[in-house]
C-alpha cells in the first residue's frame, strides 16, 4: 500500500538525518522544524472557514529546542480557487544555550492574506499573497509575502485518500525598510493523505536572511501533521495540503 512506501521513505529519510548529525551537529547548520495545523476548511456550502497551527523549531537536528510559534485566522472563501484570510500568532525566539533567562525576541503579529489556487490536472498551483503587520520587542513593522506553492500527487490525479503527492516552494519576503528584500523560503517535501482529516509531510526547507551588511542561511528537516475537520454535508472537492506558516 502507498502509505507503507511512505513510511519506508520517511525511516529512510530519518536514518540519513540521523547519520548527519555527527556530522554537522558542532556547527548546527541543521535543525528541525516541526508543524502542526488543525484546519477547517471552507468550500461552496460553508464560505467560513479557519485554522490553527503551533510550531517549534530546534538549532540542531531534533536538539537545542530554540523557537515557537502559535497562530490562528479566520478565512472566506470568496469561490473555489480564492480566499481570504485573517490572521494573528505570537512568536518567540530563545538563546538555544541559556532557555531560563526567558525568550530574546518576542513578537506579535497581524496580517492579511488571499490564496489563488489554479489546477491543471496533476500539477497543483497555489499563489499565496501576505501583507503583515508585525510588533517585533515593541518596534512596529510592515512585511510583504509572496508564496508560489506547487502540488503533484503521484498515485492519483487529485490529492484525496490515500494519495501520495510531492510539494515544492519558494517564497520572498520584502518590507518597506532597508534591506528591502528580507528573506527566502525554499522548500520540498514527500507528503501522504490517509483520508479526508489525515495529512503528513516530511522534508527540507531553507531560510535565507539578509541584512544590511551580511547574508545567512540554514537547512532545515521540516515534518508536518495535519487535521482536517470534517462538516456535516460538506460539499466534496480538492483541497491542497499547503502549510500555513
Amino acid at each position: 500500500m502507498m502509505y507503507k512506501v511512505f513510511i519506508n521513505i520517511v525511516l529512510v529519510f530519518v536514518l540519513l538525518t540521523v547519520c548527519s548529525i555527527t556530522v554537522k551537529a558542532q556547527d548546527s547548520k541543521l535543525g528541525t522544524w516541526g508543524i502542526a495545523t488543525v484546519v477547517l476548511p471552507g468550500d461552496s456550502s460553508h464560505k467560513w472557514g479557519g485554522y490553527s497551527e503551533l510550531q517549534i523549531r530546534t538549532n540542531g537536528a531534533f536538539t537545542q529546542f530554540q523557537y515557537y510559534e502559535a497562530k490562528a485566522g479566520v478565512s472566506y472563501d470568496l469561490d473555489r480557487n480564492f480566499t481570504a484570510l485573517l490572521g494573528t500568532g505570537t512568536y518567540h525566539t530563545y538563546d538555544y544555550t541559556d532557555l531560563g533567562k526567558g525568550p530574546t525576541t518576542n513578537e506579535f503579529r497581524l496580517w492579511e492574506q488571499m490564496t489563488v489556487n489554479q489546477f491543471l490536472y496533476r500539477f497543483k498551483f497555489e499563489h499565496r499573497y501576505r501583507v503583515e503587520q508585525r510588533w517585533v520587542n515593541g518596534d512596529f513593522r510592515n512585511r510583504f509575502r509572496y508564496r508560489l506553492n506547487l502540488f503533484i500527487p503521484l498515485n492519483n490525479t487529485k490529492i484525496v485518500a490515500k494519495t501520495l503527492f510531492i510539494s515544492v516552494f519558494d517564497e520572498v519576503f520584502f518590507n518597506n525598510k532597508a534591506p528591502n528584500f528580507e528573506r527566502n523560503r525554499v522548500s520540498a517535501a514527500l507528503g501522504y493523505q490517509f483520508d479526508k482529516k489525515w495529512i503528513v509531510q516530511a522534508g527540507w526547507i531553507n531560510q535565507h536572511n539578509y541584512t544590511l551588511t551580511q547574508s545567512s542561511g540554514k537547512n532545515n528537516i521540516m515534518l508536518m501533521l495535519m487535521y482536517r475537520i470534517g462538516r456535516k454535508n460538506a460539499v466534496e472537492q480538492e483541497h491542497v495540503p499547503t502549510t500555513t506558516d
